[in-house]
């Protein structure tokens, strides 16, 4: 074996296991496999032109070389994103331990109560220090979280203003301006008209439904918005603040100001600047508008013996069940960063935020007054972290990059300091002494902090917050570390066994590609610092988008979108965009089949375009006569078509270029959902079906690991005639000529784990990628084979083949009394996450092994679903307390003294053989969803508070 070829240790079959598995399947080869799944006339001619692999310790050497082309200088430019101190315990085992990077989205919540009651720490959090009644768990990023607020308002309008048609939506000039970008992008397609002003002139007049203030201002200005408010209110404008999250620490909360929603980023709670992200941002708001709130809410329920279990409330509200109707595209979070944000904030308890706050204040007001006596003024009336002085930026600004220090500099007399909880006494003497050097006047010594305050006494902060015993129990190293692997032990994830959803690709995450996230060279970099001092990520993201551009045969990519649904708004935005420049403003018909995911029509709602679902075939394919019908009746308004490839069914449809091309016939473009762009890589690609524009989910295809629920990363690629409307950034010029404004907030999204895709690729090669597909598809044809004669499989290819993924029907089973809920839950005994339930059918299981997982695995998962299979045989409608319907058991179940089920307990903990051997332990029965939405509660508190008397 070639010890160091990283595609081998990726891939999990062994080549002493091809023949078996071939043999299962009924092939000869896996070349012959490809050739009967996928339709001949799509498949690449050539190798994909990317460098030869790396092998792993080649990478490692690369990477360390590429990030010393990076300046890590003192960074005190804030717009949202500060230095922080992470907190060794939470880095060591949160964010490099694979027990939390490589869950899956709680969706199975009784195998996913550790991350669940992380998250609730998180949101109650946010719901304390914004002084709101409830928060999400967590959304994108600052300026997308911003745009979803201000979406929510125009949702919630008052009767007689959505009667009215009242649209205005006035937006603070003290926004950060990444923020005003992407409201910007957000408002025009929905027809919101945006109102930048000072909030001292705004006139509160009836055209107006809301208004969002930054709180601090962007370069630091703390203003006292109570009067504000009340005047909105009194005139049915509801208010958003964006507002610091550790200077609610030391301020009055929003809420207490009145305030209808409350966004902003967690970044500085012992996350890394990354140079941009992955970051969580927060949303709170009042529980009158939890019907309206975008993402997803953590909340307290209880399971069949009435204990406290947690579960993700509210899952109507999802897009993948409103689709068009939906007032948001968003259906993941940032739940690993959440997690290490909620941790900040249980190891520091209130007393420790204060702390740190206060010192942050003291820094900034020390400093101040230090250069005040240099004759360098400050000139905010009030202040909580940043100051704005006047010098000739210029001048200062030599000097500081001299010393390694970054400022930012709004205009050429104007600075703005922002200070950290990683500012010391030195920092401070350094940036006096950068001042006086600039003014050519003898420095002045500081040799301690100032205890004076610059906060108006009317917004000091006297309400209490995180009084709960989780933030105030867990202080030292080791009860955080004991806590945090309580929790690690309640959930499922990849380190434990596979992890089977169809549509979401749970492959392996390598170390080799993650380590380098820890580099302080590659994630203490802010996004607006001076480009030349971040070569290393430059070199890095122009490869990563080139290496993209040849995957998908296209000539352009932009990293900035955060998700894959945030990729599919970008894509779709990019069309409307060309539309545009063509004057062809009035093509706004969007296309998009019934097998659809569900974030496509939310997504092109969004977008301003009209939805017209098209059919599909008994065999799952899409109708292409309905199709054919449609795009000549809208051919006059068609914008584009949404189409998945291979099909959200599983299948590569051979009809796809006769799709395309008739698309184009009718003036419309092709926008192709990456989700299961894993079947594709080294053998097809988007530019060869016909599409114009494509997503791909980085979290899946590209090895970046879910992380509970995120991050994503949803970059998209284009043809030539798109490259010109990618997506800018007021801060640092990227994307095209003709650029549409921003996405998300920073340049490049979440660009610290785009290192993670960049690895993959570099490591696996044109070669490995090729193999990966191949192998994907293998792993899937055999489970396919062992599966049949056990559950009917929906849908296949004209060759009977699966793609990457396949369907498994279970409807029949409800003769037997059992839902496929029910095998899903009983799969946890077995010791495996369920696959995608009910989608894209409904009482379907949607299975996707991916080509990480090696046949022993394989095997091990076929095995529990036959066994399943056997199980429900033995059961009929009319028995309701049988191993399905009692299914997940509990160690607590085991062990009692009773034993009231028809069945032995080794039935119920070990139906087969080698579970014994490595047995996952649910720690909750089956939880009951419907009390949590009666009931919904979604911050720590203790049971009782909610339950019925």
């Amino acid at each position: 074996m070639k010890t160091d070829a990283f595609a081998l240790r990726h891939i999990g079959p062994r080549e002493t296991d091809l023949q078996h598995m071939l043999q299962t399947i009924g092939v000869e080869s896996i070349e012959q496999l490809v050739y009967e799944t996928l339709p001949d006339d799509i498949r690449l001619k050539a190798p994909l032109n990317l460098d030869p692999a790396m092998t792993e310790y080649e990478f490692a050497n690369h990477i360390q070389e590429l990030g010393k082309k990076n300046k890590v200088f003192k960074s005190y430019i804030g717009l949202g994103y500060h230095p922080t101190i992470v907190p060794a315990p939470i880095q060591r085992n949160i964010f490099e331990n694979p027990g939390w990077y490589t869950a899956y989205t709680p969706y199975q919540a009784e195998i996913a109560q550790g991350r669940l009651e992380a998250i609730l720490n998180f949101q109650t959090t946010v719901i304390e220090l914004t002084g709101m009644e409830i928060a999400n768990a967590s959304l994108l990023d600052e300026g997308t979280a911003a745009a979803e607020a201000m979406a929510l308002l125009f949702d919630v309008r008052t009767r007689d203003q959505k009667k009215n048609n009242t649209n205005k939506f006035f937006v603070s000039e003290e926004i950060l301006p990444q923020t005003l970008s992407v409201l910007q992008t957000r408002s025009t397609p929905i027809g919101i008209e945006l109102v930048v002003g000072n909030h001292e002139n705004f006139d509160f007049s009836n055209e107006f439904f809301g208004a969002i203030l930054q709180y601090p201002g962007k370069y630091g200005q703390v203003n006292d918005y109570s009067a504000f408010v009340a005047k909105a209110k009194e005139n049915e404008i509801k208010v958003a603040f964006a507002a610091d999250i550790l200077s609610l620490a030391a301020l009055t909360s929003p809420g207490e100001m009145g305030a209808a929603v409350v966004v902003g980023t967690t970044q500085r709670f012992g996350v890394p600047m990354g140079y941009g992200g992955p970051h969580a941002a927060y949303f709170a708001t009042k529980d009158e508008y939890k019907r309206s709130m975008p993402g997803r809410i953590i909340g307290v329920s209880v399971d069949v013996n009435g204990n406290r279990a947690l579960r993700m409330a509210l899952g109507t509200r999802e897009q993948h069940i409103k689709r068009e109707k939906a007032t948001s595209n968003i259906c993941t979070a940032q739940v690993l960063l959440a997690v290490m944000a909620g941790m900040y904030a249980v190891y520091h308890g209130p007393k420790g935020l204060k702390y740190i706050a206060n010192k942050v204040h003291a820094s900034a007001v020390t400093t101040a007054e230090a250069l005040n006596k240099l004759g360098v003024f400050q000139t905010n009336t009030a202040y909580f972290d940043t100051i704005l002085v006047k010098a000739d930026a210029q001048k200062v600004k030599a000097v500081a990059e001299k010393n390694e220090v970054n400022f930012f500099y709004p205009d050429a007399d104007t600075i703005s300091i922002s200070f950290n909880e990683t500012t010391s006494i030195a920092d401070i003497n350094q940036i006096i002494v950068i001042f006086a050097e600039a003014l050519g006047k003898e420095t002045i010594t500081v040799s301690e902090l100032t205890a004076a305050s610059q906060l108006p006494a009317s917004l000091e902060r006297t309400s209490s917050f995180l009084t709960h015993d989780v933030f105030n129990n867990h202080h030292s190293e080791s009860q955080l570390m004991r806590y945090i692997k309580k929790l690690e032990r309640k959930d499922l994830s990849l380190n434990h066994s596979m992890i089977s959803l169809g549509s979401c690709t749970m492959k392996l995450n390598a170390a080799s590609e993650m380590l380098p996230l820890s580099m302080p060279n590659w994630n203490s970099i802010h996004p607006f610092a001076p480009v030349e001092q971040a070569e290393g990520y430059i070199t890095m993201l122009k490869k990563l988008e080139e290496q993209l551009n040849v995957i998908t045969g296209f000539a352009g990519t932009t990293l900035q979108p955060n998700s894959g649904a945030q990729g599919e708004y970008a894509g779709l935005m990019a069309i409307r965009a060309y539309h545009l420049s063509r004057n062809e403003g009035h093509r706004n018909v969007c296309l998009i089949p019934s097998s659809a995911h569900g974030t496509n029509p939310a997504s092109a709602a969004m977008a301003g375009m009209k939805i017209i679902v098209t059919k599909t075939t008994p065999e799952g394919n899409i109708d292409v006569e309905d199709l054919r019908e449609k795009a000549i009746e809208h051919k006059d308004d068609l914008s584009c078509l949404m189409v998945t490839y291979p099909s959200t069914h599983g299948v590569y449809e051979s009809s796809i270029i006769e799709i395309t091309k008739l698309i184009h016939e009718n003036g419309g473009l092709v926008y192709m959902d990456g989700a299961n762009m894993n079947a594709q890589v080294g053998l097809t690609n988007p530019a060869t079906i016909g599409a114009d524009v494509c997503h791909l989910n980085l979290h899946k295809t590209f090895a970046i690991p879910h992380g509970g629920g995120g991050p994503g990363v949803g970059p998209i690629c284009v043809n030539e005639k798109l490259v010109p409307f990618l997506p800018t950034n007021p801060i640092l010029k990227v994307g095209g000529e003709q650029a549409i404004t921003a996405i998300s907030s920073a340049p490049y999204g979440s660009a610290l784990v785009c290192l993670i895709s960049y690895g993959y690729i570099t490591m696996m090669g044109a070669e490995g990628l090729k193999s990966a597909t191949e192998h994907a598809i293998l792993n899937a044809n055999y489970m396919k084979a062992r599966f049949e004669g056990h559950y009917p499989i929906l849908y296949t290819g004209e060759c009977g083949r699966a793609a990457h993924e396949m369907i498994l029907d279970c409807r029949a089973f409800k003769e037997n009394g059992i839902e496929v809920g029910d095998i899903a839950k009983r799969l946890m005994d077995y010791g495996f996450h369920a696959p995608t339930v009910s989608f894209p059918v409904a009482g379907t299981l949607m299975i996707e092994p991916t080509e990480s997982e090696d046949l022993a695995e394989l095997d091990r998962f076929c095995d529990a679903l036959i066994s399943i299979r056997k199980e429900i045989e033995a059961t009929t409608a009319d028995d309701k307390n049988n191993v399905l319907k009692n299914a997940p058991h509990t160690l607590a179940m085991l062990t009692t003294d009773s034993w009231d089920f028809p069945y032995t307990r080794e039935k119920a903990a070990y139906p087969l053989e080698y579970i014994a051997e490595n047995k996952f332990w649910p720690s909750v029965r089956r939880v009951d969803d419907a009390y949590g939405d009666r009931n919904l509660v979604c911050s720590c508190a203790p049971i009782e508070a909610y339950m019925e008397n």
